[in-house]
């Protein structure tokens, strides 16, 4: 059996784990429950084995270098880091409704690299020949999986809101604010090193630290969707419902920012695109 092989039955588990949440959401079931969240943690070991044998693949081929050079792979890493940090989350906090508003995106993203996305394994090009793939993928990602969660935890906080009584037992506001915030303090500085370190490998790879790329134009817009995040959190005190809309707005940014980038726009960046 191949990495793709796996990848793709990885899908399935999590659908049925994202499928498991929502039915704990809506009745709060403990058997739904535990399959939820069994599923979640079997899909992330198995997608973790078949991260490790496409790894192994590209040795086999006579490439050598880490799964993260193009957009199947980058999506695969994004789902790993996204079900991960969701994971802990809800093993330290005992939450589990925020489920249902965060598997759904690993369901979609290897849904969208099964149907539309290849996944052979090719030799790098000379731009991504270079140590600083690795550290500005990963902190990109990190970043994003982090995003991802907020964004999830945000439409459930809009939720309880709107419908304090019908979903009482989603948890406080307050709690739900907090998670926003700390997964995006967690996403910022890892954002933050994922563009220096995209800096310093342009100017390894084409004489240049910063070019105004499609690509680094909109990362660098999101950055700032996410310093503004936390400037008003900081200065203005925006809390609660203006917290939740830019966390959900920055993650539209980030969309944009990787899949909108790569399939709409041509740039130094096109080895991410199908």
């Amino acid at each position: 059996m191949t990495s793709s092989s796996l990848f793709s039955i990885v899908t399935f588990i999590y659908f049925f784990s994202f499928f498991f949440y929502l039915l704990y959401f809506f009745f709060r079931d403990k058997v739904t429950s535990k399959l939820a969240t069994f599923s979640a943690f079997a899909g992330l070991i198995i997608q973790v084995i078949a991260f490790f044998m496409r790894w192994k693949e590209s040795y086999a081929k006579g490439f050598g270098h880490i799964p993260l050079s193009n957009l199947y792979e980058s999506l695969v890493f994004f789902t790993i880091m996204t079900v991960l940090i969701y994971l802990i989350i809800e093993f330290y906090y005992k939450i589990k409704v925020i489920g249902a508003f965060v598997m759904i995106f690993p369901v979609l993203t290897l849904a969208f690299c099964s149907l539309y996305v290849p996944n052979e394994i090719e030799p790098l090009v000379p731009a991504l020949q270079s140590n600083w793939l690795t550290a500005h993928v990963v902190t990109c990602f990190l970043s994003y999986a982090a995003f991802a969660v907020s964004c999830g935890i945000s439409i459930l906080y809009y939720l309880k809101m709107k419908f304090p009584k019908k979903f009482h037992f989603i948890p406080s506001l307050e709690l739900l604010d907090g998670l926003i915030y700390k997964s995006i303090a967690i996403g910022f500085p890892l954002l933050s090193l994922g563009i220096i370190t995209g800096a310093a490998w342009a100017n390894y790879a084409w004489g240049t630290y910063w070019s105004w790329d499609p690509k680094e134009t909109w990362s660098l817009i999101t950055w700032f969707v996410y310093a503004a995040f936390l400037h008003a959190r900081f200065t203005k005190g925006w809390r609660g419902q203006k917290a939740a809309f830019l966390s959900i707005l920055g993650f539209a940014s980030v969309l944009f920012t990787y899949l909108g980038v790569n399939l709409l726009l041509s740039g130094l960046h096109s080895y991410g695109s199908i």
